[in-house]
């Protein structure tokens, strides 16, 4: 039976999902909101459809599940290896998704330095799927044609199955996109016209979190009307293609570092991926979340605290009055339980954070670590880790990403590390006794 005759037996539980990949050649092309526009106009058809990111990236998958109605996850080619993608994606079949559109990152062809690895192209090979380039046509005309060639020439592995043309301008504009197009025999999805209403608010780490988005579902229900009207929707699933089979093996997971583990959740704490999450689980763990900022305390009976990363300079002043947290956590540093703080939560557990008008606000004080964000720096890249304590004992992959500048730091360091490129960086995080941290955000163990 063919990848085709299954789909057509009308039994979802009998056929595989399908899927494809909405890239771009560039940031800045406007992907994401095509995506997120994609997501809600065909789950208003009825379609189970759910949502996947290249990379690493904690927001997007938030706004993926706000306009499909279903949890997004994250499929990272620098960090996971093949079989533990294809195990992510073949369980959104099992989860109940019969098309997933994977949003790509930065350009379809840009990875991690110095060959590119990690790719939304990498993506493409391993999964075996098409992809649909969102072009901003806002600056160009007859020259649209040499960009797509050249995409769609540039890896015979990388298939681009459609196009859709962003930020056209007008009527007469587009047929000139499209009369320069047609030679290449590439579907044209359709053409979005520029609608400045249609755009998110972004801060320092990318877009406003999906919580803090006022009226979301009213945007996502207005940006799906555009492209109903605009792009021709059954073309688009048609460029689709089945997902791979699940491997033999379940892949990677990771086994959970205790069995009850409290979770911080809230608008200071967003940051930590599904899969992780999810292996944690599957290991048996129970997971409890808690809000700092609504002045909560982790379970008495927490073997594991984990603040994960977010805004905490931009609540600061609410985290340091939290007063039932603070003594909870500190009871439970005390006692030994395990504590773990990943960037915005490593510096939660610091003496104290100074916000971007030079206040300091003082923090749990597990660690001697002062950080501030009057002074922003960028910290950017891929790592290699290597822990030589629990729960971090061995090699793992992990990522960096923030602004924060350290001001102070004391002890014994969590990781040493390594960048992308494999250039030995400076020792990263700190530890004392049951309490770590880093600005590392931990994906997978290598």
């Amino acid at each position: 039976m063919t990848a085709t005759d299954e789909r057509n037996t009308g039994d979802r539980h009998h056929s595989r999902p399908r899927g494809l990949i909405i890239a771009a050649p560039g940031s800045g092309s406007g992907k994401t909101l095509v995506t997120l526009a994609l997501l809600r106009a065909l789950a208003r058809r009825g379609i189970a459809v759910g949502g996947g990111k290249s990379g690493p990236d904690y927001i997007d998958p938030r706004f993926h599940a706000a306009a499909a109605g279903r949890e997004s996850f994250n499929l990272d080619a620098w960090a996971m290896p093949p079989e533990r993608i294809r195990a992510l994606a073949a369980a959104s079949g099992r989860a109940g998704c019969d098309l997933l559109l994977i949003e790509g990152a930065m350009g379809l062809f840009d990875g991690a330095p110095p060959s590119g690895r990690g790719a939304t192209a990498d993506l493409a090979r391993i999964l075996a799927l098409p992809v649909v380039l969102v072009i901003d046509a806002a600056h160009m005309a007859h020259s649209v044609a040499a960009l797509v060639a050249g995409f769609a020439q540039h890896d015979s592995a990388v298939q681009v199955a459609g196009v859709i043309l962003n930020r056209s301008g007008s009527s007469r504009h587009e047929k000139m996109l499209s009369t320069a197009l047609k030679p290449l025999g590439i579907p044209i999805i359709g053409c979005l016209r520029r609608d400045p209403s249609l755009t998110l608010p972004a801060r320092h780490l990318g877009l406003v979190q999906a919580g803090e988005h006022h009226d979301l579902d009213s945007f996502l229900d207005a940006a799906a009307e555009r492209v109903e009207a605009a792009l021709d929707l059954d073309r688009l699933t048609a460029c689709a293609a089945p997902l791979p089979a699940p491997p033999p093996a379940s892949g990677r997971s990771m086994a959970p570092p205790a069995s009850r583990i409290a979770i911080a959740r809230d608008n200071a704490f967003a940051f930590i991926y599904p899969h992780l999450l999810d292996d944690w689980r599957s290991g048996g763990a129970e997971i409890a979340f808690f809000s700092p900022l609504a002045d909560e305390p982790p379970p008495d009976e927490a073997q594991m605290i984990f603040l994960p990363g977010g805004y905490p300079e931009l609540h600061a002043g609410r985290l340091a009055a939290a007063d039932r947290f603070r003594r909870s956590v500190r009871r439970h540093a005390a006692r030994g339980t395990l504590i773990y703080g990943e960037c915005g939560g490593y510096m939660v557990l610091g003496a104290g954070l100074t916000d971007a008008r030079g206040r300091r606000h003082e923090m749990l004080g597990l660690l001697a670590l002062e950080t501030s964000y009057q002074n922003r720096r960028l910290h950017l890249g891929y790592r290699h880790l290597e822990g030589s304590a629990p729960p971090f004992t061995g090699p793992w992959r992990g990522h960096e990403f923030h602004y924060a500048t350290t001001l102070r730091a004391r002890g014994d360091p969590l990781f040493a590390a390594r960048s992308a490129e494999g250039s030995p960086l400076p020792p990263m995080g700190l530890r004392d006794g049951s309490v770590c941290g880093s600005f590392a955000h931990v994906i997978e163990s290598a």
